[in-house]
């Protein structure tokens, strides 16, 4: 059994912190006129500003093994083989290319991750962001 809240109680409280007064100005006078209204105070919440994105971009350079670069593509930026080969084609071909675009922090990380597994592997495979 649910026990109900006795209305009198807090109602001053609720009506002085959540319940305002509208009133319809009389030309006239600006005497209240019979449009008086009560209504429920709110607050606009602020929107979240978005995050500011950055493009991961990849550098070509002559000693990267392409299945390497296949590699990091699928394992870091979750590409399927046919995605990861036409992004390192496209690399190699311009000499950069777009691996994915991120909030700063996201690519940051990748970029970090990248480098230190090229280093790892000696290749001088090179990342960096780019404001989108």
């Amino acid at each position: 059994m649910a026990i109900l809240p006795n209305p009198d109680h807090g109602a001053p409280a609720l009506a002085r912190a959540a319940a305002i007064r509208l009133a319809d100005q009389d030309r006239d006078g600006g005497i209240p006129g019979d449009g008086d209204q009560i209504g429920i105070a709110t607050r606009t919440r602020a929107k979240p500003k978005k995050p500011s994105m950055f493009k991961v971009l990849m550098l070509n350079d002559d000693f990267t093994p392409m299945e390497f670069v296949v590699l990091v593509l699928k394992r870091y930026f979750h590409m399927d083989l046919e995605q990861a080969t036409r992004v390192m084609l496209h690399v190699h071909q311009r000499g950069v290319g777009v691996c994915g675009i991120f909030p700063y922090e996201i690519a940051e990380t990748k970029v970090n991750l990248v480098m230190d597994f090229a280093r790892q592997n000696q290749h001088p495979l090179r990342c960096r962001l780019e404001k989108a």
